[in-house]
């Protein structure tokens, strides 16, 4: 009877031994190796019609740049000088920037990177994306706060969590089929997000994507930086001052390649 009890509860409470085991995980494999700027610390990334759009950080280092996926080439470049640069993200024909602690972003016109406006918001200011309706934004919080697109101000927030716990330093972010893909700071781990819930639905492990032998003692700093080519189902990391961007497949652990939908 006893044990009849107890099944009964474990049940209920959905807190068997499995429970804890139902994020999924995945590790990768590297598709292709592209060249990085390995002074680049990079803080946002997207793909846009062939390019890299990429923001780097540091006061007096700071800048937003076209890239040539191929050769690492930079195309295009604006400085920003006085602001430790952060996240960017396109909107229609603008490019939309945040700074770390000053609560100040800017936009941008796309085609040239010529300022056109400045906005403020509260808090730290780590990364950005948006779904096609909504900017969503970062701040090394659990918190993922989502913007109106057209004024910048924030229409609401979810709070990342796995099995119920918060996930602490919420970096860089992608949207890619429906998820937010988020790197955790000081990790070489992404976050896959469900962005009605917050709640952590996969985690993808990348440890050991960069090998130690390109790293720089005192100048390789950590993975960072998500960007997705939905046309070409293609997703890029790297990470700051790194050598090399990568493109990545996803494998289920203990199940293999995971196929393309």
């Amino acid at each position: 009877m006893r044990l009849l009890i107890l099944a009964a509860a474990l049940a209920t409470c959905a807190c068997g031994p499995g429970s804890l085991a139902e994020v999924p995980e995945y590790g990768y494999e590297v598709a292709h190796t592209y060249p990085h700027d390995p002074m680049a610390f990079t803080e946002g990334l997207f793909y846009l019609e062939g390019f890299l759009y990429e923001s780097t950080g540091l006061e007096g280092q700071s800048s937003i740049r076209k890239v040539r996926i191929e050769t690492g080439e930079v195309i295009q470049k604006r400085d920003i000088p006085g602001y430790f640069g952060e996240g960017i993200i396109n909107w229609k024909d603008k490019l939309i920037e945040l700074t770390y602690r000053a609560e100040v972003g800017f936009v941008y016109d796309l085609a040239g990177f010529k300022l056109q406006r400045q906005f403020e918001y509260p808090g730290e200011g780590w990364a950005l994306t948006q779904d096609g309706k909504r900017i969503i934004m970062s701040d090394g919080t659990p918190e993922i706060r989502f913007w109106d697109p057209e004024t910048l101000k924030e229409t609401g927030r979810i709070t990342v969590t796995d099995h119920g716990q918060p996930v602490k330093n919420v970096n860089e972010l992608e949207w890619i089929k429906d998820e937010i893909y988020a790197n955790v700071w000081m990790t070489e781990r992404i976050a896959r997000i469900d962005p009605g819930s917050g709640k952590v639905i996969g985690w993808i492990d990348l440890t050991g994507l960069l090998n130690p032998s390109d790293r720089i003692d005192g100048q390789t700093d950590v993975m960072n930086g998500i960007a997705y080519d939905a046309k070409g189902d293609r997703i890029f990391v790297t990470g700051k001052r790194w050598p090399k961007l990568f493109e990545i497949r996803l494998l289920k652990k203990s199940s293999g390649y995971l196929p393309r939908v």
